[in-house]
């Protein structure tokens, strides 16, 4: 049995979003053949699991500039946030989730308008350095 690489979207995973990523569509000029949804899947968890830059892709994948503009459209379009929906929905059917066992971490929660300024300025020496 082959051994599938950590960073490559598992089968399922992949059935799942490719159902939610809306479909390409065809320009009346023609243009460049439509791109093999695999390669771009598989480019953008590349990205996010080694934490590369777009253009040190390898060029296994289809191009970096194409994989970054596919992950942008499908951030603006909310892709990314119904496959998280989805995948926690199917858990929830598949394990159960309890609902009312819930914690949040705090570092993740922004302060609602940066929080109150209630100390005075700060400690540090006034010396400036030259």
């Amino acid at each position: 049995m082959k051994k599938t690489p950590r960073w490559q979207c598992p089968d399922p995973l992949f059935e799942i979003l490719s159902s939610i990523v809306p479909p390409k569509r065809k320009s009346r000029k023609g243009g460049r053949p439509p791109v093999e949804l695999r390669k771009v899947i598989d480019g953008i968890f590349y990205v996010i699991k080694t934490g590369i830059v777009w253009k040190d892709m390898p060029p296994c994948f289809a191009s970096a500039s194409t994989c970054h503009r596919y992950f942008q459209n499908w951030q603006k379009e909310g892709v990314f946030q119904l496959l998280w929906c989805e995948c926690l929905s199917r858990y929830d059917d598949e394990f159960g989730i309890n609902w009312k066992k819930l914690n949040i971490d705090s570092s993740q929660v922004k302060a609602p308008l940066g929080g109150e300024k209630n100390r005075s300025k700060s400690c540090r020496s006034k010396k400036v350095r030259i």
